[in-house]
C-alpha cells in the first residue's frame, strides 16, 4: 500500500484503516503481523489502526489457534460477522432477500415468491416486508443498508434503473423506494456487475485483479468487468453488457432491437429442451450435458452455442486484455462439457498476446453470488471510509 506524499494526516488514517478493514473484508481473517506485512506499516500503527477498528465494532481479534511457539502469539484479526448488509434480487417470480456479514458470509436468504412480475414499488415492498422478519430474527447486529441486484440497467449512481425489460421497469427509483420502505440506506447495480464483484473478491477470481464474468439464465446473458480489482461501470453505469455481443450477423432479432446478440443464439431453454429437462431441474444441466454423447442431438447444440459464445469471448480478450474468464449459469455447464473446444475457439480467434494466458474457470460461488454481489454494494462505503460512515 502507498500514501501519496503530502497527504493529509487524517486522509492517511482513513486510508489506513480501509486498507486494514477491506483486507480482513475480502481476504479472510489475518494476523497483526501479516497485516503488517501486507500493507508495509509498522506493528505499532497496525495495532492502534486494529483497535481502532474493534472499538468501532467492524473487526474483533482472538487468540490463534494450535500454534505454539515461545513469545505473544500475533492476534487474528477478523471482520465482524454481526455488521450485516440486506441484499435484494428482483426476480420475474420472486423477490430474493438476504443478510450478508462484514465478513463475507451469507447469513441467510428467503426467496419470497411472487403473483407474477412485480413492480418496482411491490418489490420494494416485498423487501422491505423480508427485512423486517430478518431483523426481527437478528437481534442486535448493525445494519449498514441494502444492496439491490436488479436484472437491468442501472444509472451510475446507484438510484434509477433505467430498464429492466423482464421485470417491465422503466425508469424506476428503485433504489429510492427501497430506502424509504426499509429505512436504510440502498444501492443499486445490474446483476451481473454485482455477481463479477463477488466472483472477484470472494469466488473464482480472488487475487485477479483483471477478469470478466459472464452468467446464463433463463432471462439471458449478463456480464460484469473488473479492471484493476475495480468494477467497470462507464460513463452512465452500464457497462459490461456482454450478452448483446454481437455474434451472428444473419442471427435472430433480439428484444434491444440489435440482430444475433449472444443472448439470442446462446440459451437456457434450448438446453434444457434438447436434454429433457425442465427448469426445476437446472441443476442438473450441466451433468447432462456432460453426459451427451457425440453427434446426438444435445452435443450438436452444445458445440453450436460454445462456437458462439467463442466468438463472444473473443472479443471480450481483444477489448478488456482479461486474464481470466468468469462463467456461471448454463455457460459454466457449456464449458463443462466443452472446456477444449471453448478455449481453442477463443485463443484461435483473439489477438496474438491478449489470449497467450488467458484461463476460463466456471465461477464457484453459486447461490450465494449476487446476495454477497448485492451486499457488497452496500458495504462500499464503509469499507471506503470506516471512521466517517455513520451506523446506527
Amino acid at each position: 500500500m502507498t500514501i501519496e506524499p503530502g497527504a493529509r494526516a487524517d486522509g492517511v488514517r482513513q486510508t489506513n484503516l480501509s486498507a486494514v478493514l477491506g483486507l480482513v473484508h475480502a481476504a479472510g481473517p489475518r494476523s497483526r503481523s501479516a497485516l503488517t506485512q501486507a500493507t508495509g506499516l509498522n506493528r505499532s500503527t497496525i495495532a492502534a489502526l486494529v483497535g481502532e477498528l474493534a472499538e468501532r465494532g467492524l473487526v474483533v481479534e482472538t487468540d490463534p489457534v494450535g500454534i505454539a511457539r515461545v513469545g505473544r502469539p500475533s492476534p487474528v484479526v477478523a471482520a465482524s460477522r454481526d455488521v450485516v448488509a440486506y441484499a435484494v434480487n428482483p426476480e420475474i417470480d420472486a423477490v430474493t432477500v438476504g443478510v450478508v456479514g462484514l465478513d463475507g458470509v451469507v447469513r441467510t436468504r428467503i426467496r419470497h415468491e411472487t403473483d407474477g412480475i412485480p413492480t418496482a414499488r411491490g418489490a420494494a415492498a416485498v423487501a422491505a416486508s423480508v427485512i423486517d422478519e430478518l431483523r426481527a430474527a437478528s437481534p442486535g447486529v448493525v445494519e449498514v443498508g441494502v444492496g439491490l441486484a436488479v436484472p437491468g440497467l442501472v444509472r451510475a449512481d446507484g438510484g434509477l434503473v433505467r430498464l429492466a425489460p423482464h421485470l417491465g421497469w422503466v425508469d424506476e427509483p428503485f433504489a429510492e423506494l427501497v430506502a424509504d420502505a426499509a429505512g436504510l440506506p440502498a444501492s443499486a447495480a445490474n446483476d451481473a456487475s454485482a455477481a463479477a464483484l463477488a466472483e472477484g473478491r470472494f469466488g473464482a477470481g480472488r487475487g485477479v485483479d483483471d477478469l470478466v464474468f459472464l452468467n446464463g439464465g433463463a432471462s439471458g446473458v449478463g456480464g460484469g468487468v473488473l479492471v484493476g480489482g475495480a468494477p467497470l461501470v462507464g460513463a452512465g453505469g452500464y457497462a459490461g453488457e456482454l450478452g448483446h455481443t454481437l455474434v451472428n450477423s444473419v442471427g435472430r432479432l433480439c428484444h434491444c432491437g440489435a440482430t444475433g446478440c449472444l443472448e439470442t443464439e446462446v440459451g437456457q431453454a434450448e438446453l434444457l429442451a434438447v436434454t429433457g429437462l425442465d427448469r426445476s431441474q437446472v441443476d442438473e444441466l450441466a451433468a447432462a450435458l456432460v453426459a451427451s454423447t457425440p453427434g446426438s442431438e444435445a452435443r450438436v447444440e452444445v458445440q453450436r452455442q460454445v462456437d458462439f459464445l467463442a466468438i463472444a469471448l473473443r472479443n471480450v480478450v481483444n477489448v478488456f486484455d482479461p486474464s481470466l474468464i468468469v462463467l456461471g449459469g448454463f455457460l459454466a455447464s457449456l464449458l463443462a462439457a466443452e472446456p477444449e473446444r471453448l478455449l481453442a475457439g477463443v485463443t484461435a480467434q483473439a489477438l496474438p498476446g491478449s489470449a497467450d494466458d488467458l484461463r476460463i474457470v466456471p465461477a464457484e460461488l453459486g447461490a450465494d453470488r449476487l446476495t454477497i454481489g448485492a451486499a457488497e454494494l452496500a458495504f462500499a462505503r464503509l469499507l471506503a471510509d470506516p471512521a466517517g460512515t455513520r451506523l446506527p
